[in-house]
């Protein structure tokens, strides 16, 4: 029998902060005409926890820190996609953030202080874990969004985000306590079994889940806690909203996942949250698809468009069962693979001082570059639900698992909603096919922009073809980590 470590189930995370540490040390060193060398060694810190990971992962389930930290295949999936879409949006972000004076050693230590903050999220299997990571994510994006010193509206998106964020956190801690309070314990595994041995009607049961759910609701942009996210996303520097847009939302799923599935799953408690998920859900998708056709602004559609989505993964996560989840977690990987590809096209548009992130800016694309709006349109055809791309297959995996929980009520509902919000998408797609371009600036992208972009397009395109794998990874990986 081999031994193994239990240190060594920590391996990713200590290797990401150990270079960090490093990052900021060269950094210190490095003049702003080589601030490439910061940027190549954070590629390399992201490559190397993703290293890690693969080489590690395993379907046997792990426990270190005093049972405060789990290693198992969901967590590993889920943080091989995180450290995956940050090195998409550094490699995106790497022109933009250049021509801004925004390419310091700020932004990549930052960046990684996030990435950290979310793989501790994922492999956290007590209350206190779960907050250390969600604190140390969100206090990286708040900064990040502040960065362009400068810019009025970016400060002003920082404020809104730090203010509503620690109520949102505050929130949270308050119900954790309350949970503490009534099971004894930090630990997630523990509570699943004092919770299942006692009576879930339990007043401070369910006040405190009132305020997990209201905390999770902010985090996920869910209606009515998504207040702050049209205006962080149009605020901020277009390679932070790629950041907040992407791989926080796989960090959020795996707190969804840890929390409700796991610590609070007890069929009688799970029939509370399960019954404060429709609501959210139903708002989200509401609100969030109506309101996005009124929108001239790309960045604030995609805001809505978020909402809208994040209505989707609740729907996943309400079915309650192992094809619900599994099917939750479908969604947000194929969400954060669509949403990479939609704000790195609004930054390949992009130039010094023109920010290509109004409706109008993709007029006429196919005559500029007809690669490009193909791909753009794949993304937004797989936004919109529109087979054969990803996007219908990951809605309609959740549809499943929503029907075959006896909501056919919900499904309906998900599918009127997805009909409405079909139409801000197909109209980038006409203003891209049908209208004369306003901006005849060639586009001009570096090698390695042009290629990621092309392979985050044609992946769209590929895994709605075959979707069976990724959607049979994310059921055993779920399947695994509930055993």
């Amino acid at each position: 029998m081999q031994y193994i470590s239990p240190l060594s189930l920590a391996y990713p995370e200590l290797f990401l902060a150990v270079m960090v540490c490093l990052i900021l040390l060269v950094d210190l060193f490095v003049s702003d005409d080589n601030r490439v060398v910061t940027y190549v060694l954070t590629q390399v810190a992201l490559a190397g926890s993703f290293a890690i990971i693969w080489s590690t992962s395993s379907a046997e389930v792990g426990y270190t820190f005093s049972n405060m930290f789990v290693d198992d295949l969901m967590s590993d999936v889920l943080k091989l996609a995180v450290c995956l879409s940050v090195m998409v949006m550094l490699a995106y972000s790497r022109p933009y953030v250049s021509a801004r004076g925004l390419m310091r050693g700020e932004f990549f230590t930052l960046v990684l202080f996030a990435t950290l903050g979310m793989m501790i999220m994922i492999s956290a299997n007590s209350l206190l874990t779960l907050y250390l990571g969600l604190e140390l994510m969100s206090l990286a994006l708040y900064s990040m969004v502040a960065l362009q010193r400068d810019s009025a509206v970016a400060t002003e998106a920082a404020m809104k985000y730090f203010v509503l964020g620690a109520l949102a956190s505050g929130m949270l801690l308050y119900g954790m306590s309350m949970l503490y309070g009534a099971a004894g314990t930090l630990d997630i595994t523990r509570l699943a079994t004092v919770v299942a041995e006692r009576d879930t009607r339990d007043v401070v049961l369910v006040f405190a889940l009132v305020f997990v759910v209201a905390g999770i609701g902010f985090k996920l942009g869910a209606v009515p806690f998504h207040m702050w996210v049209p205006d962080v996303y149009h605020g901020a520097p277009t390679a932070m909203t790629l950041l907040i847009g992407s791989a926080p939302k796989l960090a959020a799923f795996a707190f969804i996942m840890r929390l409700l599935a796991q610590g609070l799953g007890a069929e009688q408690l799970a029939q509370e949250w399960q019954q404060m998920l429709i609501l959210l859900a139903v708002l989200s998708l509401a609100i969030g698809n109506i309101t996005a056709i009124a929108q001239t602004n790309l960045k604030r559609m995609l805001a809505y468009s978020t909402i809208g989505h994040m209505g989707f993964l609740l729907l996943g996560v309400l079915a309650g069962d192992l094809i619900g989840y599994g099917a939750g977690m479908f969604y947000v990987v194929v969400y954060v693979l669509m949403n990479l590809g939609s704000f790195g096209m609004i930054m390949l548009l992009s130039r010094g001082g023109f920010e290509a992130d109004n409706l109008e800016d993709f007029k006429g694309l196919n005559q500029r570059s007809p690669w490009y709006a193909f791909i753009m349109l794949l993304l937004m055809f797989s936004m919109a639900g529109v087979p054969p791309t990803v996007g219908f297959y990951a809605k309609l995996a959740v549809l499943q698992a929503v029907v075959n929980a006896g909501y056919v009520w919900l499904a309906v509902v998900a599918v009127l909603f997805s009909l409405i919000g079909a139409f801000y998408y197909l109209r980038l797609v006409k203003l891209m096919y049908f209208d004369a371009p306003t901006d005849t600036a060639p586009i001009e992208p570096r090698f390695d922009v042009r290629l990621l972009m092309s392979v985050n397009g044609l992946a769209v395109l590929v895994f709605g073809i075959l979707p069976e794998y990724l959607m049979g990874l994310c059921l055993t990986a779920i399947q695994a980590s509930l055993q």
